[in-house]
């Protein structure tokens, strides 16, 4: 017997021209083994590079999940483990492919974190709401993940 040939029909298909995206990443749900939003980040910049559009796409790490942002060694003293950040490899690709990656600067105070604790190329707010407000108001779509 033969396994019927199984499809997925899409009956809302989208395309977009311009997509300007910011991500309120304050604590980490997964897929599997992955955090949902590095997830859908990768998702959006995939869609993003199929579609040719023009896009600005901000992730701003706050938080429950500011320790993302962290250089392995930041990592580890903050999580008490030896394993260095197992997100870091995502995180840059995620920079390699234009998405600014930022971290609150009231998250970062509250854990004592400093520039130095970083992994390359993250910025650092004034804080998360503030940011995420500034980007909305210039007409930047919200996702809270």
């Amino acid at each position: 017997m033969t396994t019927p040939v199984r499809t997925l029909h899409i009956d809302i298909a989208v395309k977009l021209t311009d997509v300007n995206m910011v991500f309120s990443i304050g604590a980490l749900a997964f897929e599997g083994d992955l955090p949902a939003s590095l997830f859908h980040l990768q998702l959006i910049v995939d869609d993003i590079a199929a579609w040719g559009a023009k896009s600005d796409l901000v992730a701003v790490f706050h938080t429950n999940a500011g320790h993302v942002t962290l250089h392995d060694h930041a990592y580890d003293g903050n999580r008490n483990i030896a394993t260095g950040n197992p997100y870091r490899v995502l995180v840059a690709g995620l920079i390699q492919r234009g998405v600014r990656v930022e971290l609150c600067g009231a998250t970062a105070k509250a854990h004592g974190w400093v520039n130095a604790d970083l992994l390359p190329d993250i910025k650092v707010n004034t804080d998360a709401m503030a940011r995420t407000t500034q980007l909305v108001q210039q007409g930047f779509v919200k996702i809270t993940e």
